[in-house]
């Protein structure tokens, strides 16, 4: 068992900093290695291979590894730190990030095989595409609504068709994109998409809205296998005990981009179902982005939603559960006009503005609008107006230095930075 265990611990090393000169021996076991890994053997249960070539030129190096001791797989380590690099850039800090975690991964491959009566050990693949949802998807050239009901994501609650087309049209881990008809993917395409929609909606929410256009999102580098990338940053937590100042500035950009989200030229309004602060992070310039957006749902205001009806047997099936849960979010008719605010005032913000704050030069008004905010027996109106006088009283407290490149030297001659 200990020679099994260093030879693994020899690869898992050289998948991580490289090898000058391997045998070929050496190499078609890093290669079979990274493969299992990258869980590019369960494709075309996959996200896609985009970014594959990347990691097999070793362009994608990962940051650090859990210790000798650690399992290679640990059931609770679902994303890694890294770094990317190619002849046209320096080094750039990613995330490494499985669908979910190894252990849920498991689970789940488990449950495909069981539901066709298979045991625990079957081709995954082959099951899901017997399954008549795939097949419908086999059948269509657009997405339609009635081909994702079932499914868990939070952004597929009530999807339009509007939503839908969008996914269609900016997903990349095909050839051609830009178009919403699915004429030009395979079945193998549609497969990954499907399986990206059961699973994770994260690799999707950021080709929909990348960062480039404005939206609050990194960017999303592509995927290989089961593993995608997009850029790295520091969590938000290592704010918490910065100076006030530091803080309010990150208060106030958290509380901007929650409504930037509800309200936008795009007419879809993206609302949180759950928050914590693992799911906010920040870059040098001190611009905070959303990093993690598997629990963000949208409702188009556009077109509206269809009636919440009652799912028919065929609308569930083992796609429903993929991600490891069967519970589909409440209705999206439930959802409230501060719901957003609620659960940011409640679950971040109190762990960047608290009352002793006061002693530091932050006004009392500001603990009173954000236990507004966070209190959900409070009427939506009330906890609006709450989030701008805070806002207004944050905006007060933001300093205008280096240190804020996202909007300095603008902030030198207008006050709206």
């Amino acid at each position: 068992m200990a020679g099994i265990w260093s030879e693994v611990w020899t690869l898992y090393l050289m998948l991580a900093f490289g090898t000058p000169d391997p045998s070929p021996t050496t190499q078609e076991k890093l290669h079979e290695f990274r493969r299992i890994f990258l869980g590019l053997d369960k494709c075309n249960a996959c996200i896609g291979t985009s970014i594959c070539k990347k990691f097999f030129k070793d362009e994608i190096r990962f940051e650090r590894w859990p210790t000798a001791q650690s399992n290679l797989s640990s059931a609770d380590v679902c994303s890694y730190e890294g770094n990317y690099t190619d002849s046209t850039a320096g080094l750039r800090p990613v995330v490494l990030s499985h669908l979910m975690s190894p252990h849920l991964h498991q689970i789940s491959d488990n449950s495909i095989c069981t539901s066709a009566g298979k045991g625990k050990s079957c081709s995954i693949e082959a099951v899901l595409r017997a399954t008549s949802r795939f097949q419908s998807w086999v059948r269509s050239n657009l997405l339609l609504p009635s081909m994702v009901k079932g499914l868990v994501t939070p952004m597929l609650r009530c999807p339009s068709q509007r939503l839908l087309d969008r996914i269609v049209r900016r997903y990349f881990e095909v050839t051609d994109v830009g178009s919403v008809q699915m004429k030009h993917f395979s079945e193998k395409d549609k497969l990954r998409l499907l399986y990206t929609l059961a699973v994770n909606q994260q690799p999707l929410i950021l080709q929909m809205f990348p960062g480039t256009e404005g939206w609050p999102f990194l960017r999303y580098h592509g995927s290989c296998g089961r593993m995608m990338v997009w850029a790295g940053s520091k969590p938000l937590r290592s704010l918490f005990s910065s100076p006030l100042e530091r803080r309010a500035d990150a208060a106030y950009q958290l509380l901007h981009i929650t409504q930037s989200l509800s309200s936008n030229s795009l007419q879809f309004s993206l609302f949180y179902t759950r928050v914590s602060e693992d799911m906010f992070g920040t870059l040098d310039d001190s611009r905070v982005f959303i990093v993690d957006t598997s629990t963000i749902g949208i409702i188009d205001l556009q077109e509206g939603y269809p009636p919440d009806e009652d799912l028919l047997p065929k609308h569930l099936d083992v796609f429903s559960c993929l991600s490891g849960s069967c519970v589909r979010p409440p209705p999206c008719k439930t959802v409230r006009a501060a719901q957003s605010f609620i659960l940011l005032c409640k679950h971040v913000i109190n762990k960047l503005i608290m009352p002793n704050d006061v002693q530091s030069g932050l006004p009392k008004e500001a603990v009173s609008a954000l236990t507004i905010c966070a209190d959900q027996s409070q009427s939506d109106q009330r906890i609006i107006a709450a989030v701008q006088t805070l806002k207004d009283i944050l905006q007060t407290l933001r300093p205008c230095s280096a240190l804020y490149g996202y909007r300095y030297p603008e902030c030198l001659y207008s006050d709206r930075f």
